[in-house]
């Protein structure tokens, strides 16, 4: 499962709705989950908001459900942080994160975890992406993403990299493809990428699963009710087969 969660608020801010994304999240009962947007600290926001939880955002979402995560911190201001992160039922024996911020105010990462799953020869690489708003920064970011699966993802691993890429105009299937060998799953069973932005009346094919020696089946876009007053991203859920 992939969901942008906007800082734990709803549009425009207006609302905290992070315990309602919690429940949300875990009726899904996905075995990975990739965040982006996820808060790590914001010391004014605890001091206003009475249900504002004492753990980090991605370490409450976890709860008891998820008792591996990481997180990626990619932006810092002086009130706080917030960046990607991975949830995962499945021991993390390894992550990094890398910063991919091309210079400007934008501050972006890829969160890469490596998941040991009981009884599998080959660890399985996640790689949790947040892209810029802009096209050239995005074509770089997707460059660098292509070399870190290079340099760091075995040739033969399973891999899984999913999240907010920003693409609209559908210009990061083909450099995925040819740089990294990855296949976008709902390109791949429907023809075309998802719409999922925004929620509430998805136009935008913004959000992606992408796969390697993995096949994955019924790619899903979750529905309006109850999400697109929960993330102004829908998500996106597959089961992967490996």
């Amino acid at each position: 499962m992939t969901v942008n969660t906007h800082k734990g608020f709803t549009a425009f801010n207006r609302r905290f709705i992070l315990p309602e994304l919690r429940d949300a999240v875990r009726t899904v009962g996905a075995d990975v989950v990739f965040l982006q947007e996820v808060l790590g600290t914001h010391s004014q926001h605890g001091q206003k908001i009475d249900n504002w939880p004492e753990a980090p955002h991605y370490e409450f979402l976890a709860d008891t459900m998820w008792p591996q995560f990481a997180y990626g911190r990619n932006a810092v201001y002086p009130k706080g942080h917030h960046g990607n992160a991975v949830l995962s039922k499945f021991p993390i024996v390894h992550h990094r994160n890398h910063d991919v911020s091309v210079a400007g105010p934008e501050r972006r990462g890829l969160l890469h975890c490596v998941l040991r799953l009981p009884g599998r020869p080959l660890d399985v690489h996640v790689i949790c992406a947040h892209l810029g708003l802009a096209e050239t920064h995005r074509q770089q970011q997707l460059e660098l993403l292509c070399h870190i699966v290079q340099d760091e993802v075995p040739a033969d691993a399973p891999l899984i990299v999913a999240g907010d890429f920003n693409d609209w105009r559908n210009r990061a299937h083909g450099v995925l493809e040819e740089g990294a060998g990855l296949r976008e799953v709902f390109r791949h069973a429907n023809g075309a990428a998802a719409r999922t932005f925004p929620a509430r009346f998805p136009v935008l094919p913004l959000d992606r699963i992408y796969v390697r020696n993995a096949e994955a089946h019924a790619p899903v876009v979750l529905p309006r009710r109850p999400w697109s007053h929960l993330s102004d991203h829908a998500p996106l859920v597959a089961e992967v087969l490996l």
